[in-house]
């Protein structure tokens, strides 16, 4: 019997650790699924303050803050409650487990009572009824005993056992818990750092556009600027228009008064020679001649205040036809201004005042001196009327440089040329000591004003050809790489263009660049619209360049001096390392392209 409520004690035992270990698992379970809870709680929610932020920046990190406090609140407060209700649940189970414990003391001590009763009994006399019970070994406990000692070290293993998994679970729910917070407090945390980046590169953006905006209104202000400069330069250039129209008129009625004292004067041969001035002068003056080198350019106010004396003194001295040209040399000389308004104190036909520049005081006497001086010029270069222009030239050089000019270029040449300008001129600067003697582009500075010869005149272009013309046969460059700067020999054939442009005095007007490499020629031209391709027709004056292997790589420039029946010829510097002509056909595949100057 006492086996069996032995075996009874311990199956009770038994069943107190599985409940105590079940209460332990469902402690467990609780702790897992508030650890679940508390992690969805915080991921779940972990990206809405983010997102928030970058939907809502224009309210600043505040709001988002404030979010995030909520979001925390809200999931926090749950953690907490379901942690509290699985603590009430552990504790209950305690209790439950405490009470089946004492119940089953309360059966184990009454079970104890009845034994030891028993026991007395057979002490007392009973044992005759009953077999003897074993006599325990010297040191051995009963049977019995030992095992209500195996019982009483279960129980307190087991309440111990209890309260170790009581106190595990209870701090594994508070650590839970405190985890939870501090995460959610982090996401807050985080959530905050990322409004104010987006907040911050928000504001960058806003910064950016602000720049763009501003740098669009000021290209929009500069274009509007640019196109009431354009609208300026337009107005500007349709007065000059208008006033170069004006001129043209007067110019026409000028040439019609010539005309009227040719009538009065008799001479049939003046008359129609002046109606040919008048009228094709006129049509030069109104229309223009297709380039600046032959428009016509009125003279100035102050030349035409002067007018009444120019024809006063052109009549007195038999010229009366040769206003125009009169009105023309004066514009180049002074502009009509000064006391010494023809520049001609100098000449052999002042007798009241010094010989040197502007040493003439009275603007009178210098227009009379001056008409006289052309008079002496005309007939020295035997000019026969106002449209022979090829001796209108050599007189007009003849003022400039002075009569000898007239007689030394007829002796050695027939006549004027640019070229034998420029060689009386370095002729007469070498003698006298002189940088510079005279302006060897006297002639057409002074037919820009002269609005009648201008229509029987070749063009500027055909100077450059006559300078180059003179330099045939020269070998080495040396005075042409010289010229330009270089201490030794270099390729020198665009050198040797440069140094004719600027002998004709296209350098210092812009009218040809000054360039060593031929690729430069090439772009100045390119870039101001001045270019043909090879297969062009050119004209005398225009700058070839020369593309020897059909690669694109510009090697040789040279000046064109006429182009007729398909063929170019030219004047070259550095052809074979000296100045010589060469010949070549148009559309020729060693030709890369032309520059055609503004001449």
């Amino acid at each position: 019997m006492a086996d069996i409520k032995t075996r009874d004690a311990v199956k009770g035992t038994i069943k107190t650790f599985d409940k105590a270990a079940i209460a332990g698992e469902r402690m467990k379970s609780a702790y897992a699924k508030t650890k679940d809870k508390a992690e969805q709680g915080y991921y779940a929610e972990e990206n809405s303050p983010t997102e928030y932020a970058s939907d809502k920046v224009s309210h600043a990190s505040g709001c988002i803050k404030d979010e995030g406090i909520h979001q925390f609140n809200k999931q926090g407060q749950r953690s907490v409650t379901t942690t509290k209700e699985n603590i009430g649940r552990a504790k209950d189970k305690i209790a439950e487990f405490k009470t089946k414990r004492a119940v089953k003391a309360a059966e184990q001590k009454k079970a104890k009572a009845v034994a030891e009763q028993n026991g007395s009994l057979i002490r007392n006399g009973a044992a005759s009824h009953s077999p003897v019970p074993d006599v325990p070994r010297q040191g051995e406990m009963p049977q019995t005993q030992t095992g209500a000692s195996q019982l009483i070290k279960t129980r307190q293993q087991g309440k111990k056992t209890i309260k170790t998994t009581a106190r595990n679970a209870e701090k594994a729910i508070k650590t839970t818990a405190k985890g939870t917070v501090k995460a959610t407090e982090k996401g807050v945390k985080t959530a905050g750092a990322t409004s104010k980046t987006a907040i911050k590169t928000t504001e960058q953006t806003a910064k950016a556009a602000q720049k763009t905006a501003k740098a669009s209104a000021k290209a929009a202000q500069k274009t509007a600027q640019t196109a009431k400069a354009t609208a300026k330069a337009t107005a500007e250039a349709t007065k000059a228009t208008v006033k170069a129209t004006i001129a043209a008129v007067k110019a026409i009625i000028a040439g019609t008064k010539a005309l009227i004292s040719a009538l009065i004067a008799g001479g049939w041969v003046a008359i129609v020679i002046i109606l040919i001035v008048v009228l094709l002068g006129c049509a030069v003056s109104l229309f223009g001649g297709g380039s600046e080198s032959t428009s016509y350019t009125p003279v100035s106010a102050e030349v035409e205040a002067y007018t009444q004396l120019i024809q006063k003194y052109a009549k007195q001295y038999g010229i009366p036809e040769y206003v125009e040209l009169i009105k023309a040399v004066m514009m180049q000389e002074s502009g009509g201004k000064g006391s010494d308004p023809m520049q001609a104190a100098e000449g052999s036909f002042n007798k009241k005042y010094p010989h040197e520049p502007n040493g003439i005081k009275d603007p009178e006497y210098s227009i009379e001196c001056g008409v006289q001086e052309l008079k002496a010029a005309f007939i020295s270069a035997e000019v026969e009327n106002p449209i022979d222009m090829e001796r209108i030239k050599l007189a007009l050089q003849g003022y400039n440089f002075g009569n000898g000019y007239i007689s030394w270029a007829k002796t050695n040449y027939g006549g004027y040329s640019y070229a034998n300008a420029v060689e009386f001129s370095a002729m007469q600067a070498q003698r006298l000591g002189w940088e510079k003697y005279g302006d060897t582009q006297y002639p057409a500075h002074v037919l820009r004003y002269y609005p009648y010869g201008r229509a029987f005149t070749s063009g500027g272009n055909q100077a450059i050809v006559e300078v180059a013309l003179t330099q045939l046969g020269n070998e080495g460059g040396q005075p042409y790489w010289s010229w330009y700067g270089f201490d030794g020999r270099v390729e020198w054939c665009a050198c040797f263009a440069s140094w004719c442009a600027d002998q004709c005095g296209y350098l210092e007007s812009g009218i040809i660049p000054k360039f060593s490499l031929c690729s430069d020629g090439v772009d100045w031209f390119k870039g101001r619209g001045q270019w043909q391709d090879k297969n062009y027709e050119p004209q005398a004056g225009d700058l070839i360049f020369f593309d020897w292997g059909n690669d694109g790589s510009i090697d040789h420039v040279g000046i064109v001096e006429k182009c007729e029946n398909g063929t170019v010829y030219t004047v070259e510097g550095n052809s074979d390392d000296a100045c010589r002509q060469q010949s070549y056909p148009v559309g020729s595949s060693s030709i890369y392209g032309y520059g055609v100057p503004a001449y």
